[in-house]
């Protein structure tokens, strides 16, 4: 049945995706096929068995450049396929070898983060990933139990993520990659101290892609640019929807 639904979503998915006009910047080019990203065999498994025929526009745009290792920047609304984007290119990153947190995904609501942590387990199924949403609301000590036992993969809210950071529980010299999904309603509920707390813990060599719903996006690029000083000279990839018809990906050079 979950499947069933899946299927019928990304169906509709893809009927709207063809209703819009793309303005592409020279570089980034969409790839139309699941087949085509040089995916791991079983993560395509994992992908088709959860009912996806194609990759949806956004993702088409920005998976490939933050498996490359672009820091990126996802603006689209809500229902074009952000949280599968960012669970399919967290699965691909993932070096199920190692028992250590790699991937840390920050959301606005428990809803959003346990959401992310669902899609993750279901499409990495086939390649045994290991994720935990750790979450205002439910036990410290399961979420202490979890960690300690070893996790890939690690989707939650700033606040409870934090708190784990600082217990030492979430041990995070193995992350390579932070996702702040719906970026902008993290910083309209008032985050941004404890998303740069975290991030302050994390390795100086980070790649970090984001999400965002509205057009918030020049004011979270400033906080990015004067927060993240290690990475002078970055490219940021931005995919962005515009309005209800188009959809333009911009590259940003960034001096810090």
């Amino acid at each position: 049945m979950a499947a069933a639904t899946t299927s019928r979503a990304a169906r509709r998915m893809g009927a709207e995706d063809e209703k819009l006009v793309f303005e592409t910047t020279e570089g980034i080019e969409p790839i139309l096929s699941f087949d085509q990203m040089g995916l791991k065999d079983d993560l395509l498994r994992g992908i088709y068995n959860y009912g996806f025929e194609k990759p949806s526009a956004i993702q088409q745009r920005a998976v490939m450049p933050i498996i490359n290792g672009r820091d990126v920047i996802a603006q689209a609304q809500s229902g074009t396929g952000k949280t599968s984007m960012i669970a399919l290119t967290v699965c691909q990153v993932v070096d199920t070898a190692s028992r250590e947190v790699q991937a840390l995904i920050l959301s606005p609501t428990r809803e959003l983060a346990s959401q992310t942590e669902k899609v993750i387990r279901t499409i990495g199924d086939f390649m045994n990933i290991q994720a935990h949403a750790c979450i205002g609301g439910k036990s410290v000590g399961e979420d202490i139990r979890k960690l300690e036992n070893g996790v890939h993969v690690v989707s939650g809210t700033p606040g409870r993520v934090c708190d784990m950071i600082k217990r030492r529980t979430l041990r995070t010299r193995a992350i390579k990659l932070l996702i702040l999904d719906e970026s902008d309603e993290m910083l309209s509920r008032g985050f941004k101290d404890q998303i740069y707390d975290v991030y302050r813990h994390l390795p100086p060599e980070l790649q970090v892609p984001f999400s965002l719903s509205y057009h918030a996006l020049f004011k979270f690029v400033l906080f990015f640019v004067i927060r993240r000083t290690s990475s002078i000279g970055s490219l940021i990839t931005v995919v962005m929807f515009l309005g209800t018809t188009s959809l333009c990906c911009l590259p940003i050079f960034t001096q810090f």
